[in-house]
């Protein structure tokens, strides 16, 4: 016998919340783990002192500021780069054209390939070919190509859910293209923009793999963008496999590494309604 609809529903709704609590669960498991490990190396002098004795003594200035500037160079030429494709195939190009069906396929394709594949094509691309060498703007360049794919695909799908009846309306009022798009469908995308960069910026404070080929290992203070710099994702790697002892200053950079990755994503959201949010409250 087939339960009744409203059996349905409630069995729906409860392997739902099920499911989200169990994601909630495993996440602060793993944050009470890391804090039991880790909360205790955690002062103002863990954050504003270098790293010594191979990272297990000292803190993570320079780590911190390596990391900050490989996400700045990161987002500063993702975003616009990102945003202006997602426009251009949500609205110049015919949804079921070729050039769109291309386009999408490669950014899928993009999306799906393994860091490690990034990390070579960076390490001979802006390392060799352009010379730039083991640096913090060599490894932000190469997020920039990993954090693309996402953030154009979910840019264009806000941009795509618009109603139609805007354009439609923009068009009654003889409002230009960019007109439409400055003041109606981005401050619309708000929220797919402000997601789309939390996907980017989670991936590139994650990253492991690319930034080894690409901004280096060198734990010292940068002094500009062209010099190497160790991301946290990377120094935690080297503390948890190659240094012996190294496991308390590990868990720790860990919690910064998520507190990081917070900030990032709450700048993020602030960032998207500080731009759209009021132009989208004024229309």
């Amino acid at each position: 016998m087939l339960p009744t609809p409203s059996l349905r529903d409630a069995l729906y709704g409860f392997g739902i919340c099920i499911a989200a609590l169990l994601v909630a669960a495993i996440f602060f498991w793993l944050l009470a783990d890391l804090a039991w490990q880790g909360v205790g190396r955690l002062d103002w002098t863990f954050l504003t002192t270098p790293p010594r004795n191979a990272g297990r003594d000292g803190g993570l200035a320079p780590i911190l500021v390596s990391t900050s500037l490989i996400i700045l160079v990161a987002m500063s030429v993702a975003a616009p780069l990102g945003v202006a494709t997602a426009i251009f195939l949500s609205e110049f190009t015919p949804a079921g054209g070729r050039l769109a069906r291309w386009m999408s396929l490669s950014l899928d394709v993009l999306a799906g390939t393994p860091s490690i594949v990034f990390g070579l094509f960076g390490g001979a691309f802006f390392c060799v070919f352009l010379g730039l060498g083991f640096s913090i703007l060599s490894g932000g360049l190469t997020l920039a190509c990993m954090a693309l794919p996402i953030l154009i695909r979910t840019v264009e799908s806000g941009l795509r859910s618009s109603p139609i009846e805007w354009r439609l309306g923009a068009a009654a009022l003889d409002l230009s293209r960019a007109t439409l798009l400055w003041h109606v469908l981005l401050p619309a995308a708000a929220p797919s923009l402000a997601a789309g960069l939390s996907l980017g910026i989670g991936r590139a404070v994650a990253e492991t793999a690319a930034l080894i080929f690409t901004s280096g290992y060198v734990d010292r203070m940068p002094s500009s963008l062209f010099d190497s710099g160790r991301a946290l994702s990377v120094h935690i790697y080297d503390l948890t496999m190659n240094v012996s002892g190294g496991d308390a200053n590990a868990y720790a950079s860990a919690l910064v590494l998520i507190a990081f990755l917070i900030a990032a994503n709450s700048l993020a959201f602030w960032f998207s309604n500080r731009i759209f949010g009021r132009r989208m409250a004024r229309a």
